[in-house]
C-alpha cells in the first residue's frame, strides 16, 4: 500500500520504517531535510496516487492544526487522513469537518509504543467509520504488534473514539508509573533491603505485578542503581490532565490518575509552598520546630 507520513520524529521515523519492512510504499515528510523524502507537502501529494492514505504524527496542537488545514488544501476528493499524534479528542470532530468539505475522510489514532514499536509493534485505538477503517487495515496490521488482532488494535468508536481511549490508556501510564516509583523509593529506604533493582528484576516473571513498564524501571535501576544521573522533575505532556478533566466531567472518580498527575507538579518545585505552610500551621498550633533558611543561605 502506498502512504504518507508526516512528522519524521521519534516514533514516526521508526513507523515508517516498519512499514517499509512491511511492504508498504511510504512517502515521508518532515521539516527537516536529512530525514525527509520530500521537500513540501504539495511534493508529498503529487508524489501519492489518487485517492491517497496521509498519515499526520505530529505534536499535538498548533502543529496538528496547522497540519491538518495544510492537507485540506493539497488533497481531495476520496483521500484520506489519519492523525495517529495525541491530539485531543474534541479536535477531531472538527478536524474531520474541515476535511469533509474538501471530501477527505479521517479517522483519529491514537497510538502507544514508544521507540520500541519499531521492533515490538504499536498498540492502536482508531475512531471512524467502518469503511474508513477498513480501508486503512493493511496499515494498521503492520504497525499493530503480532499476534491477535484484537489484543493490539481496537476500533474503539465513531472519529474521537480513539484519541479519547488514548487519553484514557495515558492517565492509566501515569498512575502506573507512579506506584511502580513509590515502590521503588520504599525498597531503597529499608536498609534490610540490600538491592532494589534485584527485587524488581525478580518481579518481571511470575508477579501479578509484572508488566513491561516494570520491566523497564528495572533496566532503568540496572543502568543507573541510585538514579543519580536524573532529575526528579517530570513534565506532563497533556493527556493526564485530559483525563482527570474528563473524569470531572464524567463524574468518575479516578483518584490514582489524579494523584500521579499532581505528583508530576509536585516534581517541579525545589521547595513546595504547600510543605512550607504545613510547616508553619504545625509551628502556629502545636510549637513543632521548623527548619529555617539561615541568613547565610
Amino acid at each position: 500500500m502506498q502512504l504518507g507520513l508526516i512528522g519524521l520524529g521519534k516514533m514516526g521515523f521508526n513507523m515508517r520504517e516498519r512499514l517499509r519492512e512491511g511492504g508498504h510504499e511510504v512517502v515521508g515528510y518532515d521539516p527537516r531535510p536529512e530525514v525527509s523524502d520530500v521537500a513540501s507537502l504539495e511534493e508529498l501529494a503529487e508524489k501519492l496516487p489518487s485517492p491517497r492514505v496521509v498519515w499526520v504524527m505530529v505534536p499535538s496542537g498548533t502543529v496538528t492544526e496547522s497540519t491538518i488545514s495544510a492537507l485540506a488544501e493539497v488533497l481531495g476528493e476520496g483521500d484520506l487522513v489519519i492523525d495517529g499524534g495525541n491530539s485531543r479528542y474534541t479536535e477531531d470532530g472538527r478536524h474531520a469537518k474541515l476535511l469533509a468539505e474538501k471530501g477527505i475522510a479521517f479517522i483519529d489514532a491514537g497510538v502507544s509504543g514508544g521507540i520500541w514499536g519499531l521492533t515490538e509493534g504499536y498498540g492502536l485505538m482508531v475512531g471512524g467509520s467502518e469503511t474508513d477503517v477498513a480501508r486503512a487495515m493493511p496499515i494498521f496490521e503492520t504497525l499493530r504488534p503480532p499476534g491477535p488482532r484484537e489484543d493490539g488494535f481496537v476500533h474503539a468508536g465513531p472519529v474521537g473514539a480513539g484519541h479519547f481511549a488514548k487519553m484514557v490508556h495515558n492517565g492509566v501510564e501515569y498512575a502506573l508509573m507512579t506506584a511502580y516509583a513509590e515502590g521503588y523509593e520504599l525498597l531503597a529506604a529499608e536498609d534490610l533491603v540490600k538491592d532494589p533493582q534485584a527485587v524488581y528484576q525478580a518481579w518481571t516473571n511470575g508477579t501479578v505485578v509484572r508488566s513491561w513498564l516494570q520491566q523497564l524501571l528495572a533496566k532503568a535501576l540496572k543502568e543507573d542503581p541510585n538514579l543519580a544521573e536524573i532529575s526528579g522533575y517530570t513534565e506532563d505532556s497533556g493527556e493526564g490532565r485530559w483525563t482527570v478533566e474528563e473524569a470531572i466531567r464524567l463524574r468518575v472518580p479516578v483518584p490514582g490518575i489524579a494523584a500521579s498527575l499532581f505528583a508530576r507538579f509536585l516534581s517541579r518545585q525545589d521547595d513546595s509552598p504547600t510543605m512550607k505552610a504545613v510547616a508553619a500551621l504545625r509551628n502556629q498550633f502545636g510549637g513543632h520546630a521548623v527548619k529555617r533558611i539561615s541568613e547565610s543561605g
